[in-house]
């Protein structure tokens, strides 16, 4: 009998240890996943977009707003990554929400000359807008700081409206180029 107690006693605490560090990995498991599930709740986009703006200086929000423009989106993440540090996950949904919310830079104080002197002028932004159009071999780019996505929207919506002379008009205003430039690109615009 004394010669079957002992293994017995052996077997009994291997198996009290299995069991314990069973619990213990399934508790880390279980833990892990509640702070992974925490840590990936899912933000509002424009306020994501707003945080994603705050953390890059202003070259590098002009860069980033340029590489989302020309349609490199992995060269925008890899961007905000390398000027950040966040990780690749966070990165690409900053570049997301800052791509479907853009955001202007906004410093602690913007410069003088940026500040819009009258009202009856467009509104200055601290970054510069890119509109890019083309049809076959020809392509127009009006670049401003008189533009962003809400005015560059109302001008498309003008000229798909049939209103060809007013979108011109409204792009001269809010650009530096003249009416037949504005015409030009205005006739570019997709139907």
């Amino acid at each position: 009998m004394d010669s079957i107690l002992i293994p017995l006693l052996i077997l009994v605490a291997v198996i009290a240890g299995v069991l314990l560090l069973i619990r213990s990995f399934t508790k880390r498991s279980a833990e892990s996943k509640a702070d992974a599930a925490g840590a990936n709740a899912p933000m509002d986009p424009v306020e994501l977009a707003r945080e994603s703006a705050a953390k890059l200086n202003q070259e590098q929000h002009r860069q980033l707003y340029s590489l989302i423009a020309q349609g490199q989106g992995m060269a925008a993440i890899k961007l905000y990554l390398q000027a950040t540090g966040e990780g690749l996950r966070a990165s690409r949904n900053a570049v997301g929400a800052l791509a479907a919310h853009p955001q202007p830079f906004t410093p602690e104080a913007l410069p003088k000359d940026l500040i819009a002197d009258d009202d009856d002028g467009p509104e200055r932004f601290p970054y510069r807008y890119r509109a890019i159009v083309s049809k076959g071999d020809v392509t127009r780019e009006v670049s401003s700081n008189m533009l962003n996505d809400e005015i560059y929207g109302r001008i498309r919506t003008l000229a798909k409206s049939g209103d060809v002379e007013g979108a011109a008009l409204a792009l001269t205003r809010h650009s530096d180029i003249n009416i037949k430039q504005a015409r030009e690109f205005i006739e570019l615009l997709d139907d």
